[in-house]
Order: C-alpha cells, then sequence, then structure tokens
C-alpha cells in the first residue's frame, strides 16, 4: 500500500481545470441525508469556491437578476422548473411559485434568457440605472480607484532609498485617473495634503494614543461632511449622489486624495524629501514606530469617501509596531518579539490587545468596502499575527520579504499596478477592476444519497485533494483559536477512523487492507500535512505562521495541495524532465531535482552535477540542501536499515517514514 501511495504524488489533477466553470469543489460530491449519515463520513461536508476568479466563458447578463419572493431571495438558475404557458418559475431552494416580471413576456421554450442556460450555472449580472440620464452619466464616470499609500519612515537609508524606488516606479504604472494619497510615519503620523501644491502641507497624529474615526475626520475638517455609514441601500453599492470620483459633494477630501495625473510631480518631490524619522532611538532601543495609529488615520480619511467607493490602502512596513494601539513589543530591544511558545503560555502580553484593536479596525474597513494590503520587509517580525483579521477580512494582499530590496517585495509590489497580461485583476469592494459594479451568482447542485449503506456512491464522490485542503484549513483555524489543541493527534485519530469506515479489509488482517483509488492517496496528504509548516509550527515565527495559513486559506485547492505536499521533478541526460517521488530515494549523483513547494522553489544538484558546476553556481549547496531534505520522505535516515545508493543521501531525524506511517495506520484501522 505504502508504495501505492509513495508513487500518487502526481494524481488528483487529471483534468485540465479541476475547479471546473465555477469554481467550487466540494469534499463530498454526493450527499448524506442527515447529520448521523454525515458524521459518520469523518471528512465533513464542505465547499470550497473562487467567488471572484477571473474566467473568460463567463456570461455577464446586462439587467437586474430576478429573485424569488422574500424570505428566500434566491436568484432565477437552471435548475428552476418553469411553466412557460402560465409565465411561473418555481424556485428549487424554497419551492415558491414566482411570476415573471413583464419584461420576461416573450420567454418560451426556444427563447429563454441567459440565467436557464445549462451550461451557465455562474453569471455576472450588470445592472443598468434605472433612470437613462443617471445610465449615461455613470457609464462617462466609472468611480476611480483610490490608492493610499502608507510607508513606514523607521528605516535605514538604503531600505528608504529602496521603498522611493518602488513608490515612483508604482507612481508610473497607475492610471492617470486613479486617486492617489500619501501617509508617512515613524514617531508621528504625517498626513501629506497633496492638492496643496504650493509648499509641503503636513497633519501631524501623535502616535501614542489611539483616535477615532470622527476624531479623525474633526482634525482634518472633514466631520461636516455628513457620512453616515449603514444607510439605507444595498451593501457596498455608493449612495446617491457622490461626485464623478466617488468623493462626497463636500469636495474637501480632495485635499488629501488626488488624480494621480494631477499630483505625480508633487509626490515624486516628496519622495526626494522624504527621510527617515528624525526621532532620536536611544541605545539599546527600538525605533518608536506607530503603525496601528497610521492606519487608523488612512482608515478615517477614506471614511470621508462615499461608503462603497473602491479603495486600497497598501502598507509598506519595515518592523514592529513598538507604541500606540497595535504595538507588539516594548522599545526596549532587551524583551524579545513573541514567539509561538509566549503565545502558547499566555506569555505576550501585547497580542490580545493588538488583535482586538485590529479587529475593530477590519470592521470599520469592512463597512466601508475599503481594502488593507500589507507589505511587510524585515528580518525581524512586523506583526502580521496581529494584523491578519484586518487583511483577512477586507480581501487584501500580504507579502513577507527579507528587504524592500528583494525581488519578492519589488516583482509583488509592481504586479498590483501593471495591466494587459500581467495585470492583477483586483477588485475593489464589489467593483471589477475597470470600475464597474458586478454582481456574480453561482449555483451548484449535487445528488442526495439514499439510505446509509450506499456506500459506493459516496466514495465515488469523494474529492481527496479538496478533503485534504479542507482539513488544513480546519485545524489551522483550530490551533488558532483552541489552547494546547494537539494537531498531530487529531489528524491521526480522523485519517484512522476515516480508513476503519471506507477501507476494503479482514478484521485483525493487516494485509488485507486496500483503499478506493479515490482515497488512496489521502492517507500521502496527511503524512505530509502532519510534517507542514501547518502543523510543526516550532521552526517558524508567528508572522510567519499568519503568513502561511492566510494563503492557505485563500489560494485555490491546486495550490494549497503544493503547500501540503510539495511536487518533486527530476532532470537528468539520460530521460526528459518528469515526476519523481517526494522521497530521499529520488536524490541522485547524476539528478537535478526541483522542488515546488509554493513558498519556495528548490533547485537541489547531485554529486556529479554539482561538480561539472561552474564555480559561481554553487551557491551554498548544503543551504539549498536543508530546504529540500526538509519536504522529503525520510525512508533513509541515520538508523535505518535500508541500503543508501551511492551518490543518494539519508536525511537525520526522528520521524518515521511513510512506509511505517502506513504500516501503523493499516494495523490501527482494522482493529476489532
Amino acid at each position: 500500500m505504502a508504495a501505492d501511495l509513495a508513487g500518487g504524488g502526481g494524481a488528483g489533477a487529471a483534468v485540465a481545470d479541476p475547479d471546473g466553470p465555477d469554481g467550487v469543489r466540494m469534499t463530498w460530491n454526493a450527499w448524506p441525508r442527515s447529520k448521523v449519515e454525515a458524521s459518520k463520513c469523518v471528512i465533513p461536508v464542505a465547499a470550497c469556491i473562487a467567488p471572484i476568479r477571473a474566467s473568460p466563458s463567463l456570461l455577464v447578463l446586462p439587467y437586474a437578476p430576478l429573485r424569488c419572493k422574500p424570505p428566500c431571495a434566491a436568484v432565477l438558475n437552471p435548475f428552476a422548473r418553469v411553466d412557460f404557458a402560465a409565465k411561473i418559475w418555481i424556485c428549487p431552494i424554497c419551492f415558491s411559485r414566482n411570476h415573471f416580471p413583464p419584461h420576461y413576456a416573450a420567454i418560451s421554450e426556444t427563447n429563454v434568457p441567459g440565467e436557464f442556460y445549462p451550461q451557465c450555472t455562474t453569471v455576472e449580472y450588470a445592472p443598468p440605472s434605472l433612470d437613462a440620464s443617471a445610465a449615461a452619466a455613470a457609464a462617462a464616470a466609472v468611480p476611480a480607484p483610490i490608492f493610499l499609500f502608507v510607508l513606514d519612515t523607521c528605516l535605514i537609508e538604503e531600505e528608504l532609498g529602496f521603498v522611493k524606488s518602488a513608490m515612483r516606479r508604482a507612481l508610473g504604472l497607475l492610471p492617470d485617473h486613479a486617486l492617489v494619497g500619501l501617509v508617512t510615519f515613524g514617531t508621528q503620523v504625517h498626513l501629506h495634503e497633496l492638492g496643496f501644491s504650493d509648499l509641503s502641507k503636513i497633519y501631524v497624529f501623535r502616535g501614542t494614543k489611539e483616535i477615532s474615526k470622527e476624531q479623525i475626520l474633526d482634525q482634518l475638517g472633514l466631520s461636516s461632511a455628513g457620512i453616515r455609514p449603514g444607510a439605507a441601500g444595498a451593501a457596498g453599492y455608493p449612495k446617491a449622489g457622490p461626485q464623478a470620483n466617488g468623493l462626497h459633494p463636500s469636495g474637501s477630501v480632495n485635499r488629501f486624495l488626488l488624480p494621480a495625473s494631477d499630483c505625480e510631480y508633487t509626490l515624486n518631490a516628496l519622495l526626494d524629501e522624504l527621510q527617515t524619522d528624525q526621532w532620536p532611538v536611544e541605545a539599546g532601543n527600538r525605533p518608536r514606530r506607530c503603525t496601528g495609529v497610521a492606519l487608523s488615520v488612512a482608515a478615517g480619511l477614506l471614511g470621508a469617501c462615499m461608503p462603497g467607493t473602491g479603495a486600497r490602502i497598501i502598507a509598506l512596513v519595515g518592523g514592529p509596531c513598538t507604541e500606540g494601539p497595535g504595538m507588539i513589543v516594548s522599545k526596549d530591544l532587551s524583551e524579545p518579539v513573541r514567539s509561538h511558545k509566549d503565545l502558547d503560555k499566555d506569555a505576550a502580553p501585547h497580542f490580545h490587545k493588538a488583535v482586538k484593536f485590529y479587529d475593530n479596525l477590519a470592521k470599520q474597513l469592512v463597512n466601508q468596502g475599503h481594502v488593507l494590503d500589507l507589505f511587510a520587509s524585515a528580518l525581524d517580525q512586523v506583526g502580521v499575527a496581529e494584523m491578519k483579521v484586518a487583511v483577512e477580512r477586507t480581501g487584501g494582499l500580504v507579502v513577507l520579504a527579507e528587504s524592500f530590496g528583494h525581488p519578492v517585495f519589488k516583482d509583488s509590489f509592481k504586479r498590483i499596478f501593471e495591466d494587459g497580461e500581467q495585470s492583477l485583476g483586483l477588485s475593489f469592494n464589489y467593483q471589477n477592476p475597470e470600475g464597474q459594479m458586478r454582481l456574480r451568482v453561482t449555483t451548484i447542485t449535487r445528488r442526495w444519497l439514499d439510505g446509509s449503506a450506499n456506500t459506493e456512491e459516496l466514495v465515488e464522490g469523494f474529492d481527496q485533494e479538496t478533503a485534504a485542503v479542507v482539513l488544513a484549513r480546519y485545524i489551522s483555524l483550530k490551533m488558532e483559536m483552541e489552547e494546547e489543541f494537539d494537531a498531530t493527534r487529531w489528524l491521526d485519530r480522523s485519517l484512522i477512523r476515516l480508513c476503519s469506515r471506507f477501507g476494503d479489509y479482514r478484521k485483525d488482517d493487516p494485509a488485507s487492507f486496500t483503499l478506493h483509488p479515490n482515497f488512496s492517496i489521502f492517507p500521502q496528504f496527511m503524512f505530509n500535512l502532519r510534517r507542514s509548516q501547518f502543523v510543526q509550527v516550532f521552526n517558524n515565527s508567528p508572522d510567519e505562521t499568519a503568513y502561511f495559513r492566510m494563503l492557505l486559506n485563500r489560494e485555490s485547492i491546486t495550490n494549497s495541495v503544493v503547500m501540503i505536499q510539495p511536487s518533486l521533478l527530476s532532470y537528468s541526460f539520460n530521460s526528459p524532465p518528469a515526476p519523481a517521488l517526494l522521497d530521499v530515494a529520488s536524490i541522485s549523483a547524476d539528478r537535478i531535482l526541483l522542488l515546488d513547494a509554493y513558498f519556495s522553489v528548490v533547485i537541489f544538484h547531485g554529486m556529479t552535477i554539482a561538480q561539472w558546476r561552474n564555480m559561481g553556481y554553487q551557491n551554498q549547496p548544503e543551504h539549498q540542501a536543508r530546504f529540500l531534505l526538509a519536504k522529503l520522505n525520510p525512508s533513509a535516515t541515520y538508523n535505518s536499515a535500508h541500503e543508501v545508493a551511492p551518490g543518494s543521501d539519508v536525511i537525520f531525524t526522528d520521524d518515521v517514514s511513510l512506509q511505517v506511517f502506513c504500516e501503523h495506520l493499516q494495523r490501527l484501522a482494522v482493529q476489532s
């Protein structure tokens, strides 16, 4: 069994697009009818959906969706039953009968609207304005996206130079109509009034105390704008009466947010004059950095925009917050930044207070419909673990790098603003990248199973890749929320129960144990998940763990599987490139191995290949080996009895191999 499992590293992605046209994958594609039957499945019934992914075949309908009567409000879809003669449709969700409105009068069996097409289970609605003149005005003035940059100045000169260079490159890529604002921070927060071009005009906020949105707007002279969050209207959509650029009619916020074409010169001049934070740093102390107040000021300023206006706060942070709200460590260098051990023992005095602050900031940004992007570039932690809630809830991006001069930061930062084939196609609130309001609707259906004995249909509908990712996300959440949660033990118990339930075996005979092909790779996924950075956090900082988990929760199933079980490709002179077993036995003297672990890509050279390399390409081969060996199955270790092939390698670890893991699993699964 172990040999079959080890050879299945590339299985599960036989089709070109495993997510299908809807971007939906489920753990079980046939559903039990009761909670009792569902609990016997061990793996929960779950769906993973990518609601805003790009699709060239997506049908866009230029009218408003037709909804079922309240309280259902489901949207008309291909699964609805229709009485064409009576002009009635029956909702497949609640079975209510609904009359078609007058503009559907022409429908017939040969003339149906787009939402009835069987292949269009996912459609987008682009409803026009009811008022023709308003529609023309809206078409002429699409709301401009807002980019509010928040720059950390508690940096060394070299790092600040990298930041300035990245900013200049970004400004050159921005659309001319995009609105731009600038906040810089160190010991204090400086909000730059870009509309005052005669000289540099700055609003200064103290970094030591929390400041509310109302106080920020009052200090900026924007409190009379009359913004009423939560006013009547669809969530996230602009209320009636905004200006063409999406700002409130008071117009005073225009002092801080200007079109890129109007303020490019001013911004470049500000960047030329920008210096590192001038407040002195005493010996043995960290710089006084008020990240929390800076983000509060940015969010407060955007609160003067009309709710629903698309905006991104792009924060470039180079170190930990050391004062004010969001502080993660004191200024005293003798106090280390919190570790996983500190969090487990509740010995991180600032952690919970900082998380609460960012939780409130997240609620404000979500209410306003704005996004927080975080670019953290430092050798030390910056507080990603605390800021995680604000980035995740607003749908923001997060990038970790060692320096603002590192290609990871420079290339990622540039991609936000690029268009054409390189464009990320970022959405703003409910606006698509072109600034148009869209409503995407996906309706899917799956089979119900009759009776508990119908195991065959249940097994045929099992998606082991999705199941592995769902369990990885689930235990990541439990590790965050539950004290002393033993993830490895929980996974082992779940896997044993699953194999006992769906395996084919004779009682107390491990040699008779077999698994259906739909389950055959799942134990291997669990073996690698137990050894992954999602479960074994001792070698990572809380910031790194938060970063890994954020991407695990966000990425597609295909990419998430690579995070759990990396892919390994072999290159040699005697054969074309081919997938290799994720095993230490794959190391050979005449091979080059390429490991794709999603977060890192490692190229490893065998001994003979390494001898042929030019001296300039060595780049510390033992450093590469450390990452590679950590991901491989330790089938040959320092205390194993297996013979090691010449040119191969052993792993110095006490971890069990996949072979031993599967032997134990078989024995426990077949126990009476």
